[in-house]
């Protein structure tokens, strides 16, 4: 919760300084971690963490499938060391969606003081952006909605589990195919009842947490008295600071090209697909990741337009009777006799120039096209190595430089 300091000449109305926002340090499977010394107060012991919830969901899948003689071997056709789908989603998606957690509680942090600090919530607004984050703090830790996260899990679990394990048309680690339908192995049962589930939840709970973040963000972009500032150089009125915590969620970007690209290559290597085949996949992937990170921050481009032309209209009036001003003093030949070299006029000249075109260039949403393909190559790396699949290994980086370079 918001620790409230007040400041000796002001109402309780409102915090002199927030307590750092973190999307992430709250709610009940954030406190179960710490009673299980899974979790420090701060997301300390990510390693154990990742280990622990990796192998309780992993290892039994392992053990049970080596019993039954399927880990390894020809036994079946896709044993479980060979399963690219589910040794991606529990060995790698699964630990990058925990790592996501201590990265983005480390870079969001200042997120909200940053708020504050560059001006753009006047003391009048104060109320309302401390309203904003109390809700955010309080949606974070609900459990009310973790609990409604597992009933999500547990009702959609049949329908998903049809939809994953009934993909298999031959003999699987986790199921044999007969005619009354699949049956499923000791590990296929741990598979559907304990590791899908788990997995489910994690990722559910991640998409809450962006529900949040987006939650907040239009709460503060609908603050009437927000205070943007068109000739901030960080060209988007102040709110640069918002585009570096997108990348806060490359893990988690990273993490679901990891699950997407095990999905193709056990299509590739076991049912005969092709690369190509997904072409339509992998650009809706791209498409769905980067409005799930950035689309949060679209909240304020109604405001950063309205503030760009209101802004565009003032400046161009003070321009105006500047260099009304200007042209009389200088070119009418009224300071003839003054030098130019030194003259602060045309230094102030060249600075008028120089503010109105950063108001021309200021953009209206808080992000640049450079962190937009960046993270859509961060969402779509694991995918790339699939292209060996088409073409030998050479050609695979030769068309690569030719890309580059």
């Amino acid at each position: 919760m918001t620790v409230i300091r007040i400041r000796p000449a002001q109402t309780a109305e409102h915090s002199e300084e927030p307590e750092d926002f973190s999307l992430v340090l709250g709610g009940p499977l954030f406190q179960l971690f710490r009673y299980a010394f899974l979790a420090g107060d701060h997301l300390e012991l990510l390693y154990r963490r990742i280990i622990t919830i990796a192998l309780i969901a992993w290892l039994p899948m392992l053990i049970l499938s080596a019993l039954e003689g399927r880990a390894w071997g020809s036994s079946v056709k896709v044993p479980f060391l060979l399963d690219v789908d589910v040794n991606a989603r529990f060995l790698l998606a699964l630990p990058l969606f925990i790592v996501a957690e201590v990265v983005v509680y480390q870079r969001m942090r200042p997120v909200v003081r940053q708020f504050l600090e560059r001006g753009l919530i006047p003391d009048t607004a104060r109320a309302r952006f401390d309203a904003a984050l109390a809700s955010a703090q309080r949606w974070r830790n609900s459990l009310i909605a973790e609990l409604l996260l597992v009933a999500l899990v547990l009702l959609v679990e049949g329908r998903f589990a049809r939809l994953v394990l009934g993909a298999a048309t031959v003999n699987t680690w986790y199921a044999d195919v007969t005619s009354a339908g699949l049956r499923l192995t000791h590990a296929g049962w741990w598979y559907r009842g304990f590791a899908l589930p788990l997995f489910q939840f994690i990722l559910l709970r991640w998409y809450y947490r962006l529900f949040i973040w987006a939650r907040f963000l239009w709460q503060v972009a609908r603050i009437d008295s927000l205070s943007l500032l068109p000739t901030h150089p960080d060209r988007v009125g102040g709110l640069g600071f918002l585009t570096g915590t997108v990348f806060a969620f490359a893990p988690l970007l990273l993490g679901q090209g990891i699950l997407f690209a095990g999905t193709i290559a056990s299509k590739i290597f076991f049912d005969g697909a092709k690369l190509p085949d997904f072409k339509v996949a992998i650009i809706g992937l791209a498409a769905l990741a980067l409005f799930i990170v950035l689309g949060p921050l679209l909240v304020f481009s109604v405001r950063l337009d309205r503030a760009k032309r209101a802004s565009l209209r003032e400046y161009g009036a003070l321009a105006a009777r500047y260099m009304r001003e200007f042209d009389q003093k200088w070119v009418r030949g009224s300071s003839a006799g003054e030098p130019l070299i030194g003259s602060a006029d045309i230094q102030s000249w060249a600075d008028m120039g120089n503010g109105f075109q950063v108001v021309r260039e200021m953009r209206l949403v808080p992000f640049t096209m450079g962190a937009v393909w960046q993270l859509a190559v961060i969402t779509l790396a694991p995918v790339a190595p699939l292209a060996l699949t088409m073409m030998p290994l050479e050609q695979f980086l030769d068309e690569i430089l030719k890309v580059l370079f």
